[in-house]
């Protein structure tokens, strides 16, 4: 079975391209902690026009998608208390964010949050916000399917480029929790 590095013409080390980076994602990468060694997170560089997954995988190969993921910013409200989080899920499912995710944060509600707030809060680009680099006091969740994916494709916190990092590394990340069901079909 192919992996994502094998798409791409030029795979490198994500702490060869920090300059490439936003600057949350470059820090994170730096002070890089967990048992998959930093080097084993890779960076493509990708054209920023198709950043989309649809359009990405349509680009480099259907078989792609299977080996995507995709990081989603959620807001929770319960009284007048706001919880923004991230949310980790293989491209081929969506987030359940009225079931699990609302539960998980004991939310009375919960929605995807504004571009606006997204992309203000995370300091990454929308359509290419990854869960590396993410505000510390945001919790994390991440897809058992997407920490068990020996690799999966993610944003780079920008839409130019992409990161290629083990399951494992992104269930390691500070503030992740791994939940069963929380991508969806």
């Amino acid at each position: 079975m192919p992996v994502p590095m094998d798409a791409f013409d030029e795979v490198r080390p994500a702490t060869e391209c920090l300059d490439l980076l936003p600057a949350p994602v470059a820090a994170a990468l730096r002070d890089w902690r967990g048992s998959v060694p930093v080097a084993e997170v890779r960076h493509v560089d990708t054209d920023p026009a198709i950043a989309d997954t649809e359009l990405l995988v349509a680009h480099y190969g259907d078989w792609l998608l299977e080996q995507s993921a995709n990081c989603v910013v959620v807001a929770g409200k319960r009284g007048g208390e706001v919880t923004l989080a991230a949310c980790v899920v293989l491209s081929t499912t969506r987030v359940d964010v009225n079931g699990v995710v609302r539960r998980h944060l004991g939310a009375r509600k919960a929605s995807f949050a504004p571009m606006d707030t997204a992309v203000g809060e995370s300091g990454m680009e929308y359509g290419g916000i990854t869960p590396i680099g993410l505000p510390a006091a945001w919790p994390l969740l991440v897809d058992a399917a997407v920490a068990d994916s020996p690799y999966a494709l993610i944003g780079s916190g920008s839409r130019r480029g992409k990161l290629i990092v083990p399951g494992k590394a992104l269930a390691e990340l500070p503030g992740a929790t791994v939940l069963e069901g929380l991508g969806t079909a």
